[in-house]
């Protein structure tokens, strides 16, 4: 993957959680994805927490795995 603008799904706590935009995204060597933000710190996220397309509902979530990874 060459580095893609992505949405990034963020939990936010009782509130549920939510797409953000802004972040550019590529592979790495490592498993998982790599974001990154210039006002966000990068890191390694699983696929499922990453969308290339804009969702359509920014509030309506992934399907999150059992015992999902949130961040490598």
């Amino acid at each position: 993957m060459n580095k893609e603008k992505v949405w990034v799904w963020f939990k936010r706590g009782i509130k549920g959680g939510q797409w953000v935009s802004g972040f550019l995204a590529s592979s790495c060597e490592e498993e998982g994805v790599l974001i990154e933000k210039s006002d966000f710190v990068n890191c390694r996220v699983p696929e499922w927490r990453i969308r290339i397309k804009e969702p359509g509902d920014i509030n309506e979530g992934p399907e999150i795995p059992k015992d999902a990874i949130w961040k490598y």
